[in-house]
């Protein structure tokens, strides 16, 4: 009886290498899964020290099933946090404003996703720094005519930040700004840069009655040697 029973052990037993060769192709297919699931392209973008994090599907990721989780840390920390609010959305994007407000540090984002029953691979951004890579919106501008003369009044953007008193942060408390203002004589078609400088009170005169002007505004950040985009253009015609 013993040996009927080694007899039916060793049929049924299959060996080890075999068992290797039926579960390759599975384990390839779930590594390939993994991959070609992870977010694409994940990467910060940032106005005025709103800090938001983006990314696109993964290549297999053709169908709206796909919810994706997000973490971000400061440089140097070995523990990744998570974004409760961007915990398990469909979104391309989380708002990390907040928890990236110490605009001198360099922080990381990360994302992964998950999609019938299987998880991707993390995908991280690269080292992001607020002070550096924020981009400043255009100034606001406000314009009036004064005793023939024009008074453009120029107001830096708010940032997301408010102080203890709780008023909105202005962005000139982190950076140096110039501004630049240009007329445009719609009769002549030229352009001509009448200011630069730091202050946001700018009076425009020699101006030709009867004349339609046009008035647009810059910011420019010489630590950076970058500029906003220009202003709206804000338009009169002179009595």
């Amino acid at each position: 009886m013993q040996a009927s029973h080694c007899q039916v052990l060793v049929r049924t037993t299959v060996p080890l290498f075999m068992f290797k060769v039926f579960l390759s192709p599975f384990i390839l297919e779930t590594q390939s899964a993994h991959e070609s699931l992870k977010p694409q392209r994940v990467h910060f973008q940032s106005r005025n020290f709103h800090n938001v994090l983006h990314w696109q599907p993964g290549r297999a990721c053709t169908s709206n099933s796909s919810i994706y989780f997000v973490q971000y840390k400061t440089y140097g920390q070995r523990q990744w946090k998570n974004k409760e609010n961007c915990w398990g959305i469909l979104e391309f994007f989380c708002d990390l404003t907040n928890e990236t407000s110490d605009i001198q540090e360099p922080y990381y984002g990360r994302v992964r996703t998950t999609s019938a029953g299987i998880h991707s691979g993390w995908t991280m951004t690269r080292r992001f720094t607020p002070w550096w890579e924020t981009r400043i919106d255009p100034p606001v501008m406000n314009m009036a005519q004064v005793n023939g003369s024009l008074l453009v009044i120029l107001h830096a953007p708010d940032l997301p930040y408010r102080d203890q008193k709780g008023k909105n942060v202005s962005i000139e408390d982190y950076y140096e700004l110039v501004y630049r203002v240009f007329i445009i004589n719609n009769s002549l078609e030229k352009e001509q840069k009448v200011y630069e400088g730091a202050g946001r009170v700018v009076e425009i005169g020699a101006l030709a009655p009867g004349s339609s002007y046009c008035v647009v505004a810059e910011i420019y950040q010489p630590i950076l040697g970058r500029r906003s985009q220009r202003s709206k253009e804000r338009c009169v015609e002179l009595p």
